[in-house]
């Protein structure tokens, strides 16, 4: 079968929460066209997000061991070209590895089409003075974009998550617990900046009235030596919330997060998982702003928690600008209840 079907090669690296965005694109793209397949490839540790898409096939790229640099870059084009006759390119990414990548198939005749970040427009949006404060085109329809560019129907369907609950196994529920009709809440305190991060000690006072509330259990979820530590910490003194952080690899996590009820996230990979699975997410946003186009997918703007009246919001698309005020008040500033009563909501 797959050699009557189109092949499209499909490039996004980077962060775990940027290929998440591409997932739900891509499987509605391959719904909505039968005739094509996609090879996504993308960093070698995020292949779980692809898992039991049909038509959907990982390739991973070793960006820093055997595709490193200009040659392994070439590597990774001859390993690609070896295995699949690619039919046409999209880049999803448009950066220096992902252009190398790329011109390689241009030269052997490969269609391309290249994601528009929209530069200009995010520039503006948070630049100091004079903002233009308005929503801009969403990353989802970014990447529904070049798909559309390779001659593919695509008709984005925000209501449909790629993926649906899945069964908890014995391995995990020895460290969560049986579900048991209780509500489950993801509270994933961490971002890659302080400027996206809410502060700890504010985030505790969250925890401290969540895991007080009948029927729910809340789960510490994150990444890393330094945030399972905090997190590890923070179950001490309140030993009713779970430290899944550290303790599963991604597929196990994927499947914990599926069976949540509601997510605390920020601006960060943990909002765009739970979006895979249409979970509701609490998402906290300080020197970013929803307008930028990094909303989970599928997600409400009702469960956003900000500060929408602060005139120097957003001063940063990714976050990773130091704060010009220097007294982060963007996050600062939101009180811990703001988070509590929309969590609350989503799990009454």
């Amino acid at each position: 079968m797959s050699e009557q079907l189109r092949t499209i090669l499909s490039i996004r690296f980077s962060a775990m929460g940027d290929v998440a965005m591409t997932i739900p694109v891509m499987q509605q793209v391959l719904e909505q066209n039968p005739d094509i397949q996609i090879v996504f490839v993308s960093n070698k540790n995020w292949g779980a997000l692809c898992a039991g898409i049909p038509r959907l096939i990982f390739f991973p790229a070793d960006l820093k061991g055997a595709h490193k640099g200009f040659k392994g870059l070439y590597r990774l084009f001859k390993a690609i070209r070896k295995s699949w006759k690619i039919d046409a390119v999209a880049d999803l990414h448009h950066v220096l590895r992902s252009q190398i990548v790329r011109t390689f198939f241009r030269l052997t005749g490969c269609p391309v089409a290249v994601i528009d970040k929209g530069r200009e427009e995010k520039k503006a949006l948070a630049r100091p003075e004079e903002k233009v404060l308005m929503p801009l085109t969403s990353t989802i329809e970014r990447y529904a974009t070049v798909f559309r560019n390779l001659g593919l129907s695509l008709t984005i369907n925000t209501t449909k998550p790629p993926f649906s609950h899945q069964q908890l196994t014995s391995e995990i529920m020895a460290i969560t617990g049986p579900k048991k009709g209780y509500k489950w809440i993801g509270l994933a305190p961490f971002a890659t900046y302080k400027e996206k991060t809410y502060p700890l000690d504010k985030m505790e006072e969250v925890l401290a009235t969540l895991v007080k509330y009948p029927q729910t259990k809340v789960l510490l979820m994150g990444g890393g030596a330094a945030e399972v530590a905090q997190l590890t910490a923070l179950a001490i003194k309140y030993p009713d919330a779970v430290v899944v952080a550290g303790r599963f690899y991604l597929p196990e996590e994927m499947v914990i997060i599926s069976n949540l009820d509601v997510m605390i996230s920020m601006d960060s990979a943990n909002m765009h998982l739970a979006s895979l699975f249409g979970v509701p997410v609490v998402s906290v946003w300080g020197a970013t702003h929803p307008f930028a186009g990094f909303m989970g997918f599928g997600q409400s703007e009702t469960n956003i928690v900000q500060l929408e009246s602060l005139s120097c919001r957003p001063c940063s698309i990714f976050g990773n600008k130091p704060c010009f005020r220097g007294d982060h008040a963007c996050m600062e500033w939101i009180p811990p209840s703001a988070i509590v009563d929309k969590v609350v909501r989503v799990v009454e």
